[in-house]
């Protein structure tokens, strides 16, 4: 993820913030299957938008 662009980060947070939106509506209609995957994809969202800072702060991370 870090090697990404920040348009691809930008389409990569639009298309999370999409699915946690379709998760959240289909939770409230009781037809979501598994409802730890909220969680999951918003800690997707979360990472995506740390790297985003990152980027813009100029921090440089090495991947372990």
């Amino acid at each position: 993820m870090r090697d990404s662009t920040v348009e691809e980060l930008e389409l990569k947070l639009r298309e999370l913030k999409e699915e946690l939106f379709n998760l959240r509506f289909r939770n409230a209609t009781n037809n979501l299957d598994n409802p730890m995957k909220i969680p999951e994809v918003k800690r997707d969202i979360a990472r995506v938008m740390t790297v985003m800072k990152e980027m813009e702060l100029g921090i440089k991370r090495s991947v372990s």
